[in-house]
């Protein structure tokens, strides 16, 4: 079982990890509406064979926010996390704004990684002035301006998410999720993401790369994601059907199968 929440020596990062400390580091890093306890299942099931570890981002659960947000800030803090971990060549999972922090941080550290999958992520969120972005940030903080609460937009937040037929305890773990991400932190990620933009990097990404996507997911459409791949020299793709955003937790058994197969193969070839 995973351990409740454990926080980094220097006191920043709060995170939930499983397994065998000498094996090879698994690093789940969540989404906006995320938090480290949305990869439970996860850290349970690859922690037979994998160091899991799931930290709580900047503004999240244990960890303090950041003086300053923005994706390369986050990216300078994933790897302060890892140092503080003495994490060498881990294995990267990120999900959404998780994937986008991964991109840059494979920028400054291009070898540091064993491989990495970037699951119902974007390489780009565009421009800060273009009209799907003012109304992609206008949808979701709108209501906070008009005195919504994270606890009461939850669960419309989490079921706009979802693709078919979702799994019923995951629905539960991405509400009470969502309800206890702080607005603060809720606002300033979803203002991160603007004028994020990693494509003319995608070429220079030299480990091994996982691409999940699901198909109903109008975040991270997978006809874009299926794009992204094919810029990524060394990327394997994989589209989940019926699936919206949350794949670990909408279907746990098919994202842990894509994403088993992938790390074994990494470390079975790679030690």
């Amino acid at each position: 079982m995973s351990q409740p929440s454990m926080i980094t020596k220097d006191g920043r990062f709060a995170y939930e990890a499983a397994g065998d400390p000498g094996a090879t580091p698994l690093i789940f890093l969540h989404g906006i509406g995320g938090a480290a306890r949305a990869w439970r299942r996860q850290l349970a099931t690859f922690g037979d064979r994998f160091r899991t570890i799931a930290w709580d981002m900047p503004g999240y659960g244990g960890s303090p926010p950041l003086a300053s947000v923005s994706i390369a800030a986050l990216a300078e803090a994933l790897q302060q996390f890892i140092e503080q971990l003495g994490a060498t060549k881990p294995i990267l999972v990120g999900h959404s704004i998780g994937g986008m922090i991964v991109q840059k941080w494979l920028v400054q550290s291009p070898n540091l990684a064993r491989a990495v999958v970037l699951a119902q992520t974007s390489p780009a969120f565009g421009k800060a002035d273009g009209d799907w972005q003012k109304s992609f940030i206008a949808a979701r903080l709108g209501p906070l301006d008009r005195g919504e609460t994270m606890k009461s937009l939850a669960p419309s937040l989490v079921k706009e998410l979802v693709g078919d037929d979702p799994d019923s305890r995951g629905m539960e773990l991405a509400r009470e999720c969502m309800e206890s991400v702080p607005e603060a932190s809720y606002r300033t990620m979803m203002l991160a993401l603007v004028g994020f933009d990693q494509r003319s990097t995608l070429k220079d990404i030299c480990v091994p790369t996982l691409l999940i996507s699901g198909s109903k997911d109008g975040n991270a459409p997978a006809p874009m994601m299926a794009k992204m791949a094919t810029n990524i020299p060394a990327a394997e793709y994989v589209e989940l059907s019926g699936v919206g955003h949350l794949a670990n937790l909408e279907r746990p058994d098919a994202f842990d199968e894509a994403l088993g197969s992938f790390v074994d193969s990494v470390v079975a070839k790679h030690g």
